[in-house]
């Protein structure tokens, strides 16, 4: 990964700069959202799970909790596993479940943008060459979110093994490519584009009519006025 001040310094200002603003902004909801986990069922609200970030360094990574507690069961989840809550899959869906990932960034474990963190068990199958993307810090979000890996998984008999075959390569890729050109642009485009996705996501779940659903609406109560 090359040197350039962006990376050096200005990658972490612009952390500290959103990460600080949004936990501050969002804190009423934030609150509203443990409030919420804590009375829908058993359990904290918030769930941690080790991942391995920057340089190969072990990290707690905080989300809000979607699932029941167990001590056993894959770590890996797919669409409709019966483990999520109902209250977690609106949380799922909505990606509200992400936002206490701004405390990792506070803190300098993550960035805003980078590659999604891994857990050591499925790291320790990374080759030489995959290993690179542990010179970035790992990101809420990346070029490899585009992939629903949930979805993905959800039809396959073997989901562990179809995921270290088949998603993880595919993720490991788009996210070295990302390592070898981490730019301010860059980043800001992605990070404008995840809002926007959040905002179609959150419509989507407050059942809020986007412009091109109103557009299409008017069109077909036109056609039945004819």
């Amino acid at each position: 990964m090359s040197s350039t001040f962006y990376i050096r310094a200005g990658k972490r200002l612009l952390d500290l700069a959103v990460s600080s603003v949004g936990l501050v902004v969002l804190s009423p909801l934030l609150l509203l959202v443990a409030v919420a986990v804590r009375l829908s069922s058993p359990g904290p609200a918030l769930f941690r799970q080790v991942r391995v970030g920057q340089f190969e360094k072990p990290f707690l990574i905080w989300k809000f909790r979607t699932m029941r507690q167990s001590n056993s069961g894959s770590l890996l989840t797919a669409a409709g596993d019966s483990r999520i809550t109902p209250l977690g899959r609106w949380l799922r869906k909505s990606k509200l479940d992400e936002f206490p990932q701004l405390f990792n960034v506070f803190r300098g474990e993550m960035s805003l943008v980078g590659p999604r963190p891994e857990v050591p068990l499925y790291t320790a199958h990374y080759s030489a060459q995959q290993k690179e993307v542990f010179q970035a810090k790992p990101g809420i979000t990346g070029p490899s979110i585009i992939m629903d890996e949930e979805e993905l998984m959800a039809g396959q008999p073997d989901k562990e093994a179809f995921y270290l075959s088949t998603i993880m390569p595919a993720k490991l890729e788009i996210d070295l490519a990302y390592c070898q050109n981490v730019r301010f642009g860059g980043d800001l485009r992605m990070i404008l584009a995840t809002a926007g996705r959040l905002g179609a996501k959150l419509g989507s779940v407050f059942g809020v009519a986007t412009a091109s659903t109103k557009i299409h609406l008017s069109k077909v109560q036109g056609e039945k006025g004819r």
